[in-house]
């Protein structure tokens, strides 16, 4: 009998967002997988959990994830990820994957699952839903996303400013995730929509570490990864 693997959203950033079965499953699971940083810096979703987790008290298992578009380099790479959670799983041990936001969205758990299926049918799999950041922006900057008929889009933003302006056009909100590398961009679509006062940006947010941008005094801003925007007409 093998392992079950988890998939567990653990919420965008502060620790009181985890869900009671996320925290449960936390507790219940042999080993936790957490994304881990290169040189040893504990990751986003790692320091959300941190305070549930006590020392020693389980098997921490920290998976490297290739930040490279080399398909020769991805597939080593997710290959030998698979490979060290497939270790405790054959043995019977579950093992819980915690992501920031939702498992579903965006999240690099949906690689591992589809891996993980396709090498190892005989593993199941579960998730546990999570909080996005998606939601904490929204809650934090006091944004309803929408409501009657209104259209919502969650865009990952790309340099390409025809395809930005028209998710902005054809929907009343739009979030805009990965922002931080268009910024500059991004600021001019919403200059030449006169949209600047409808929108808001903000880094990792609900954490310890949010910042909530002044969406004037962002050109050439140095941010950081988990940044999103949100549109709202």
């Amino acid at each position: 009998m093998t392992g079950t693997l988890y998939g567990l959203g653990v919420g965008p950033g502060d620790p009181e967002l985890l869900t009671i079965k996320a925290f449960r499953k936390l507790k219940e699971a042999d080993v936790i997988a957490y994304p881990k940083k290169r040189k040893g810096s504990k990751s986003y979703a790692h320091r959300i959990i941190d305070v549930y987790i006590t020392p020693g008290e389980k098997e921490m298992l920290g998976l490297v994830f290739p930040m490279t578009k080399d398909p020769t380099i991805l597939e080593r790479e997710w290959s030998n990820t698979v490979d060290q959670v497939w270790e405790y799983l054959k043995i019977g041990k579950d093992v819980a994957f915690v992501t920031e936001g939702d498992p579903l969205l965006y999240s690099t758990f949906i690689h591992m699952m589809n891996l993980v299926k396709e090498r190892h049918p005989e593993v199941e799999i579960k998730t546990v839903p999570g909080i996005s950041s998606i939601n904490g922006a929204a809650s934090r900057l006091g944004i309803a996303l929408a409501e009657g008929d209104d259209h919502v889009a969650i865009v990952p933003a790309r340099d390409d400013y025809e395809t930005m302006k028209k998710a902005i056009v054809e929907n009343d909100c739009v979030i805009f995730i990965k922002v931080a590398k268009v910024m500059d961009l991004m600021l001019d679509v919403l200059r030449d929509l006169d949209l600047l006062d409808k929108s808001s940006v903000v880094t990792k947010v609900t954490s310890d570490e949010e910042v909530v941008w002044d969406i004037r005094e962002l050109e050439r801003a140095e941010l950081e990864y988990l940044t999103l925007m949100v549109v709202r007409k």
